[in-house]
C-alpha cells in the first residue's frame, strides 16, 4: 500500500500515520526525518543538504526527491509507505510520479483529511491550555497565531494537489472533523474498498490473459489447418495444372491421329454422298421410268425388221449349201 496523506495543518495526519503504519506493516516517510537521517548516514544527498541547512538555505526539490529515492530503495519500504509532508507543491508532486514511474511503482491512494479552519484554531487554543494545565510547555509554534499562518501557507501552496490528485482519480476524501477512531474506521474502509477493486481488476486481467492464451491455441490450429489448406489448394492446383496439360496432350494426339486416319471423315463424306446420289436418283426416278416405254416401244420395230433379215440368211445359207452339196454329188457322179 503507497499513500500520500493530505490535509491542513492540525488535520490529525501525524496521527492516522502511525495507526496506518502499524494495521499494514508498512512505513512512514516524513521528509524532515528523512532529510536528519541522510545528513546523519553522510549519504552523498545527504551531504549536499547538509551544506544548504547550514547556509540557511531551502532545500531544493530534486534533492528532497533524491533522498526519498534513496529511502524507497531500502527494504522495509518494499512492502509500502505513507508519504508525510511531502509533496507540497504541484511540481513536487510531478517529480514523485516521475520517480515512481521510473521505479515502476504507483500510488494507491491520495487520502486528503478535510477540516473546518476554524474548528481547527479552537482545537489548537484548546490543546494548548490542556498542555498548560497538566505543565506542559507548548511548542513555540503550537499556537493560534502560528496556525493561521501555516494554514494559510497551505491554501497557497499544498490545497492545488486536491485538484491535481483529484483529475488523476487517486484522491479519497476523509471527514477530519471526526473523533479518531471514526476517521481511523473511515480510512480503512477506504483503503479496503481499493483493495478490492485491484484485486477485482487483477483477476480480470488474469482471466483475460488465460482467455487470450485460450483463444491463441485455437487461433495457432486455425492458422497451421490454414496453412494445411493452402498446402493442399496448391497441390490440387498443381495436379490440376497436370491433368490439364495430360488432357491437351491426349487431344493433341487425337487431332493427330484423326488426321493420319481420316476414315470417319471419308466415312461421313461417303454417307453423304449415298445420300446425295439417292436423294438425285429419287428425283430423277420418275422421268426415267417414263422414258423407258418409248425405248420399250422402239424396240419391236427393231427386233421385227431383224426376224426376216435373218430368216432371208439362213434361207441363203441353206440354198447356197444345196447347191455345193449338189455341185460334189455331180462330181462324184462322174467320177
Amino acid at each position: 500500500m503507497r499513500l500520500i496523506l493530505l490535509g491542513p495543518p492540525g488535520a490529525g495526519k501525524g496521527t492516522q500515520a502511525l495507526r496506518l503504519v502499524q494495521r499494514h506493516g508498512i512505513v512512514q516517510l516524513s521528509t524532515g526525518d528523512m532529510l536528519r537521517a541522510a545528513v546523519k548516514a553522510e549519504t552523498p544527498i545527504g551531504l549536499k543538504a547538509k551544506d544548504l541547512m547550514a547556509s540557511g538555505a531551502l532545500v531544493p526539490d530534486e534533492v528532497v526527491v533524491g533522498i526519498i529515492s534513496d529511502r524507497l530503495d531500502e527494504p522495509d519500504a518494499a512492502n509500502g509507505f505513507i508519504l508525510d509532508g511531502f509533496p507540497r507543491t504541484v511540481p513536487q508532486a510531478e517529480a514523485l510520479d516521475a520517480l515512481l514511474k521510473a521505479k515502476q511503482l504507483k500510488l494507491d491512494a491520495v487520502v486528503e483529511l478535510r477540516v473546518n479552519e476554524g474548528a481547527l484554531l479552537a482545537r489548537v487554543e484548546t490543546r494548548v491550555a490542556e498542555m498548560r494545565a497538566r505543565g506542559e510547555e507548548p511548542r513555540a509554534d503550537d499556537n493560534a497565531e502560528a496556525l493561521a499562518k501555516r494554514l494559510a501557507a497551505y491554501r497557497a501552496q499544498t490545497e492545488p494537489l486536491v485538484h491535481y490528485y483529484s483529475d488523476k482519480r487517486k484522491l479519497l476524501t476523509v471527514d477530519g472533523m471526526m473523533t479518531i477512531e471514526e476517521v481511523t474506521k473511515e480510512i480503512d474502509r477506504v483503503l479496503e474498498a481499493i483493495r478490492s477493486a485491484d484485486a477485482k481488476k487483477t483477476v480480470a486481467k488474469a482471466a483475460a490473459a488465460k482467455s487470450a492464451r485460450r483463444t491463441s491455441k485455437p487461433v495457432g490450429k486455425a492458422s497451421r489447418k490454414s496453412g494445411e489448406s493452402a498446402k493442399s489448394a496448391k497441390t490440387a492446383k498443381a495436379g490440376k495444372t497436370v491433368a490439364k496439360a495430360a488432357k491437351s496432350k491426349t487431344t493433341s494426339a487425337k487431332a493427330a491421329a484423326t488426321s493420319k486416319a481420316p476414315k470417319p471423315a471419308a466415312k461421313n463424306t461417303t454417307k453423304s454422298a449415298k445420300t446425295a446420289a439417292k436423294s438425285k436418283a429419287a428425283t430423277a426416278k420418275k422421268p426415267a421410268g417414263k422414258a423407258k416405254k418409248p425405248a420399250a416401244k422402239a424396240k419391236t420395230p427393231v427386233s421385227k425388221s431383224k426376224k426376216p433379215a435373218a430368216k432371208a440368211a439362213k434361207v441363203a445359207s441353206r440354198k447356197t449349201a444345196g447347191k455345193t452339196a449338189k455341185k460334189v454329188t455331180k462330181r462324184r457322179a462322174k467320177g
